[in-house]
């Protein structure tokens, strides 16, 4: 799991303070902290997902989280990994690194 935390994100800041994507296609560019990779702020439902397996909008139903919905993604997160959304960093770290059988529903074209 992560959160919006420094930490858990790896977002950094620039050489004034201000914080901007760590990677991704608009590396550089000033980050509202929370957003995710498909533009909408973090909240829990929001998953990281890897685009080229799951595009954004796809729906998962995670035993024991929920349902969800892939709106980010993460350097971390390939394949049929993924990262779910907390709004407490311990909430995070005390979900950890499961497995999971989970419910995939792609999103229409």
């Amino acid at each position: 799991g992560y959160c919006a935390c420094a930490k858990c994100c790896s977002w950094k800041f620039n050489w004034i303070g201000l914080p901007v994507y760590a990677s991704g296609p608009l590396k550089g560019k000033f980050k509202i902290i929370g957003q995710t990779a498909s533009g909408r702020m973090a909240r829990p439902g929001t998953v990281a997902v890897d685009p080229k397996l799951f595009p954004m909008g796809t729906q998962f139903y995670i035993p024991g989280y929920g349902w969800a919905v892939g709106r980010d993604t993460g350097g971390d997160i390939k394949g049929r990994h993924l990262d779910l959304f907390f709004w407490q960093h311990r909430s995070a770290e005390n979900w950890g690194v499961q497995r999971r059988e989970v419910k995939v529903w792609y999103p229409r074209d």
